[in-house]
């Protein structure tokens, strides 16, 4: 914890930042405000009412009916802002890996009961995301995928387009709402259910779980100190490193896909990316598929496999630690900051050479663990299915600690040290972690932009010093959610509890025990609990009462109070409790979420006519490949281009490239890569006047075949009063030779 701030003075640089800071978020909330002024402020829901939850059924035997389907969600490469980091500069400009939806139906063979749980190469999943799926599927299978039985759950890659949120805080560093990611996640999700809906098939399913070493750390180990001395010492890490992994299997053994939930950010890729790209769990994801769909490109083939999210609040995968990287030396200490630089010098390494051979690393040792225990996975699950589903006004539930003690939860805000950002991406301003009082500095700039919070939010946070009372902020539209999903899915001894944030690891324990104990004390012994995170509306961030005090990142982003984590344990002890009982149906729904009226509404520029150089049409090539590589080497070759929103606007799952090598005796060239392949690169650089140039870059990897090779590259331009155009490019042939 960290004492009084003292007075200090602020470098030009600083003062610049911080005139621009407060010039951007005037006229951001000036033009959303004018912009919402001439709508209707809102719709309370485009829904009809809430269908009633489902009621367990009798014990299954014979196994389930499986499916499983992924499609592609990754939408517009260029120009949009990546959703994670918060960072303003960090917008698309290529792509490294597809995005894509993984979805999984458990259904029961001779009812209606079914569960679906879709993963999603997101970093979060989003209220309004998900209230158009969900309207998606009720169009398309009545009341057969319904709130109750549909989880949808983000990876929390932090380097896929963002713009799918219709709360404004989110519209700041996403410059507003962006219907072409929106509907290209949606498509992707209601796609994978279909997709895995037409191939179900009776089946099996195997849970196994096991040890994950060298990918993970805790990034914030003195709020974790801070639990009970009694409650740390039943544990062996300040992380959870298990991995639980479910198989799924047809009735003759047949793969069909498998889920693990890991607790670990996908944050390898830190905040100088601008790669669309899924990051470490993305890449395990790529390489049991790979592994399973022999002889087809990335993102192609039946076996799914999705690495879902799971408790990682407090969990990095930058496990070298925090350290100055202006002056190497380390920076673990509670406030995270550096003698020389601040808190803006600190930053936690990976394990590799840079993010793309962290990535790698990480996402290697997951796949590898998942392998051997998918390998060994012989405890079967069987049983009924049922799920249960609450809306909760988080803003005011009241929380029964005990007997005597009751308390309540708060109206959202975010604190002091939500700005500083994390060790896995400070922020722009010098905050630091471990604030637990305000400035008058930064206090009134706020108080004259947005408003001084009320004494009763400051009061009911503490000892939160609150910079951003969310809660009260409602032009145009509110900036944070108050009404939130709760849900657990249970697929016969397996409980899915699909939490709305990030919880830390001591959170999660505590949940993941008050949920299983609930079921024991009910009945129902024996219970693998697992906690999937990033869930159905995002509400940052949830830590223990204990960690709360001290105010790094994580507590200063529980924006409701610091007895959330109570509050949930409440909430899930509820919906644990009536499924336990077979009282689901006397759940109440809780209130509905609202759906604001927002057709489009974005500070994304409008894409321009593309033009070529003097002499040039688009795909031709400006610099070529070489004609002779060898294995580790990266052939690379640059296009004249036109900007790539073109292509993710209208079509789907579009190829920006492909590699493809010459057969001898066909006559004839076979893609070996494509743009979801991890080892190739699509950069783009826009230039002036509607000119840009694409670069693709194959780094060509161990055990490529020698022979002849060329890359080719597809777009689409377009011109004033002109349809869109497609339009390709072709590289001279190379030859890769062997070592």
């Amino acid at each position: 914890m960290c004492g009084k701030r003292h007075k200090r003075s602020f470098s030009r640089l600083e003062v610049v930042l911080i005139v621009f800071l407060a010039l951007m978020i005037a006229v951001t909330v000036a033009l959303l405000v004018v912009h919402f002024l001439t709508q209707e402020n809102s719709s309370s829901n485009d829904y009809d009412d809430p269908l009633p939850t489902q009621k367990p059924s009798n014990d299954v035997s014979g196994g389930y009916l499986l499916g499983a389907g992924r499609a592609d969600c990754t939408g517009p490469v260029a120009e949009i802002p990546l959703m994670g980091y918060a960072n303003p500069d960090q917008v698309g400009g290529g792509l490294l890996t597809r995005l894509y939806s993984r979805a999984f139906i458990v259904a029961e063979p001779d009812s209606s009961k079914r569960v679906v749980f879709v993963s999603i190469d997101i970093g979060m999943v989003s209220q309004r995301l998900r209230l158009e799926v969900l309207k998606e599927l009720k169009s398309k299978y009545g009341e057969l995928y319904r709130q109750d039985n549909v989880i949808l759950s983000g990876t929390h890659t932090h380097s896929g387009p963002g713009g799918y949120f219709q709360y404004t805080l989110f519209w700041i560093t996403s410059k507003g709402l962006i219907k072409p990611s929106l509907n290209a996640i949606v498509k992707g999700i209601v796609k994978s259910i279909d997709i895995a809906h037409q191939n179900l098939k009776r089946g099996r399913l195997f849970i196994n779980r096991g040890t994950v070493e060298n990918s993970q750390i805790n990034r914030s180990p003195y709020s974790y100190l801070q639990n009970p001395a009694f409650e740390q010492n039943r544990y062996s890490s300040n992380t959870d490193k298990e991995m639980v992994m479910l198989k799924m299997v047809d009735e003759n053994g047949h793969d069909l896909g498998l889920i693990s939930w890991f607790a670990v950010h996908p944050v390898s890729m830190n905040n100088t990316n601008r790669l669309v790209n899924s990051d470490n769990v993305g890449y395990a994801s790529l390489l049991f598929e790979q592994e399973k769909n022999k002889g087809m490109l990335s993102g192609e083939g039946s076996f799914v496999a999705a690495f879902a999210s799971s408790n990682l609040g407090d969990v990095s995968p930058n496990t070298n630690g925090p350290f100055c990287v202006n002056t190497g030396e380390s920076c673990d200490n509670p406030q995270s900051t550096c003698p020389v630089g601040g808190a803006a010098m600190c930053m936690a390494m990976g394990p590799g050479t840079d993010m793309f051979d962290s990535t790698r690393i990480i996402g290697q040792n997951i796949y590898s663990k998942a392998k051997e225990l998918y390998a060994n996975a012989s405890q079967e699950i069987t049983g009924p299915l049922s799920s249960a589903h609450q809306w909760v006004n988080m803003s005011d539930v009241q929380v029964e600690l005990n007997a005597t003690h009751t308390v309540k939860t708060c109206k959202p805000a975010l604190g002091y040290s939500f700005a500083a950002g994390t060790i896995d991406g400070v922020g722009a301003l010098n905050f630091t972690q471990g604030s637990v009082e305000g400035d008058p500095f930064w206090d009134q700039i706020r108080d004259q932009l947005l408003g001084e919070p009320s004494n009763e939010t400051k009061a009911c946070h503490e000892p939160k010093p609150v910079l951003f009372s969310t809660g009260e902020m409602t032009w145009p539209h509110p900036w944070h959610p108050d009404i939130v999903d709760v849900q657990i899915a249970t697929i016969g001894s397996l409980a899915i509890v699909a939490v709305p944030g990030e919880f830390t690891t001591m959170s999660g324990r505590r949940l993941r025990e008050a949920v299983k104990l609930e079921f024991d004390s009910h009945g129902t012994a024996g219970m693998d609990v697992v906690i999937a995170g990033l869930c159905n509306v995002y509400t940052h961030y949830i830590t223990t009462y204990e960690e709360y005090q001290v105010q790094r990142y994580e507590a200063a982003s529980t924006i409701y109070g610091p007895h959330t984590l109570s509050a949930y344990l409440q909430l899930y002890r509820g919906l644990a409790r009536a499924i336990a009982t077979n009282t689901v149906q006397d759940l109440p729904s809780g209130p509905e979420p609202p759906f604001f009226n927002i057709t489009s509404f974005t500070l994304v520029p409008a894409v321009i006519p593309d033009r070529t150089p003097v002499n040039k049409t688009f795909g031709d090539v400006l610099q070529e490949v070489r004609q002779h590589y060898r294995v580790g080497e990266v052939a690379e070759v640059t296009f004249v281009s036109a900007n790539p929103r073109n292509s993710a606007e209208n079509m789907t799952e579009h190829n920006f490239l492909t590699v493809e090598t010459y057969v001898n005796g066909s006559g004839k060239w076979q893609v070996v890569r494509n743009d979801a392949s991890w080892d190739t690169r699509f950069y783009w650089t826009k230039g002036s006047l509607g000119q840009s140039n694409a670069t693709i870059e194959w780094h060509i990897p161990n055990g490529t075949e020698p022979g002849i090779y060329r890359i080719r590259y597809f777009g689409h331009y377009k011109k004033i009063l002109m349809p869109i155009n497609p339009f390709e490019g072709i590289s001279s042939t190379f030859e890769i030779t062997s070592l």
